[in-house]
């Protein structure tokens, strides 16, 4: 498996919500991020997110 480059552009606010938390953690944001990403039940919490999202503006 190889690796590849995520690059996001993401709100100020957010940002310093993600820094906390991971600072909490005694973690690097990029560390805090893909720490969440692997979490064994990311893919539910993230299909739980689109679903409402699909919802709430309806499917495009």
């Amino acid at each position: 498996m190889g690796t590849s480059v995520l690059s996001l552009r993401i709100d100020g606010e957010l940002l310093d919500r993600l820094r906390d938390h991971a600072a909490k953690r005694g973690m690097s944001v990029q560390d805090y991020v893909i720490r969440t990403l692997v979490r064994d039940d990311f893919d539910e919490r993230f299909q739980s997110a689109v679903d409402e999202t699909e919802k709430f503006y309806g499917v495009t």
